[in-house]
């Protein structure tokens, strides 16, 4: 009977808490509905290639191929500054008749589907090449034979001893002919087989795609424990009653928050720091360019992780509920944060995106890895993650209101 009872007085608080049941049904329904939204849509991988030299047959078969764009450029810096400037995936240049290939390489998929798009096309010149030949090949040999006819009927009335040598040479002739046309076929197939060589702008031929993820999910861990060590540390602060005594002294609300910030800033600056270096060094990622600007970008999606997390903190009323904040908040980061390519969603799911903190600074740091790009070309990047961290922390000033008792 006390166990009854103990648990009709638990069930009585769990179905007075209103927000901690909405929290539990509604978040995995959500979350449920985006994950069918993002997977159930356009799953391919669409690549852009720029050619420089290459004959208008091999750019029509690579430009039929579904999902892959053909770019003609005039030389190979135009190729290189179109790769440089992302409006291209890989460069083909013909040198005579061998093929240089080179990749961006930022994306091991797309890496991979332009070498599979090129191999097909290349075959599919070589069939349409050899069935030239073989028709020419064939329209030779008919009109040889003839030829031998109209020889033999002119021999036919010729003496016996006669058409024997006629004959002998016509077939010494024939033989001569199918031996040349031979020995050339077997000259001009190992002429035309083409060496193809790889380059790659990023990695090698063995990175895959961990190393575009590795970037994102640098940011991701450095959101995901600052968003709830902040949350999880100022509802203990208001729950224990810390906050409101402080609320009570004549101490600005902004000065609170800006100080709970510095407070917490010091420990996210600290960790933001130890999981890029140890990301970096004990994975053995190639950094292109600057591992400080990576820090530093890091270091600002943490700040817009405190802030989130102390604003969220202030809705929850226990540890529970502002769990339960996690799936609202966290998942949708982790979708729309390039993890899962953006370019294979509908438009109008990948444009939720830009509302994403994490895919701002996904971005900015995965042009610094992997393209060596400075900080102060990603101006962009940079000032939306301040205008995050900025309307956050008028919105902590102003949600401290409700708090204040005086």
């Amino acid at each position: 009977m006390r166990t009854i009872a103990i648990m009709n007085r638990v069930l009585k608080e769990l179905f007075r808490d209103k927000r901690t049941l909405a929290l539990m049904f509604l978040a995995p329904i959500l979350v449920m509905l985006l994950m069918s939204v993002i997977f159930n849509t356009n799953s391919t991988t669409n690549v852009n290639v720029g050619t420089v030299s290459v004959t208008q047959k091999l750019n029509k078969e690579m430009g039929g191929i579904k999902h892959v764009d053909v770019k003609t450029y005039d030389s190979k810096a135009d190729a290189n500054k179109a790769l440089k400037d992302e409006k291209i995936d890989a460069i083909i240049k013909k040198d005579g008749k061998n093929f240089s290939l080179t990749y961006a390489n930022t994306d091991s998929s797309k890496t991979a589907a332009v070498k599979l798009a090129f191999k097909n096309a290349l075959t599919a010149t070589s069939i349409d090449q050899l069935k030239s030949a073989l028709k020419k090949s064939t329209k030779a040999t008919v009109k040889l034979q003839a030829q031998l006819i109209a020889m033999q009927k002119q021999q036919a009335a010729t003496s016996a001893a006669s058409q024997t040598a006629g004959a002998a040479t016509a077939a010494q002739k024939v033989a001569a002919t199918k031996a040349v046309s031979t020995n050339h076929a077997t000259k001009s197939s190992s002429q035309t087989t083409p060496k193809i060589t790889n380059h790659y702008v990023y990695g090698d031929k063995n990175t895959g795609f961990f190393a575009k993820m590795v970037p994102i999910l640098m940011g991701f861990f450095v959101f995901f424990f600052v968003f709830l060590i902040s949350g999880m540390a100022l509802l203990k602060e208001r729950t224990t009653g810390t906050l409101d005594r402080l609320l009570a002294t004549p101490v600005k609300r902004s000065s609170i928050v800006y100080g709970y910030m510095l407070s917490y800033g010091i420990l996210a600056i600290i960790q933001t720091v130890v999981i890029v270096l140890v990301t970096v060094w004990l994975l053995g990622i190639e950094v292109v360019g600057n591992l400080a600007s990576v820090i530093v970008i890091n270091l600002l999606l943490a700040l817009v992780a405190l802030a989130f997390g102390i604003l969220l903190s202030t809705f929850a009323n226990s540890e529970f509920q502002m769990m339960q904040f996690i799936p609202l908040v966290i998942i949708p980061q982790v979708f729309f944060s390039g993890l899962i390519p953006l370019d294979s969603m509908a438009n109008w799911v990948s444009d939720i995106a830009y509302i994403i903190p994490l895919k701002y600074s996904g971005d900015a740091v995965n042009a610094i890895i992997m393209r060596g790009t400075s900080i102060f070309n990603l101006g962009g990047d940079i000032l939306v993650l301040l205008a995050f961290l900025v309307v956050l922390t008028v919105f902590n000033i102003v949600g401290l209101r409700r708090y204040r008792k005086v």
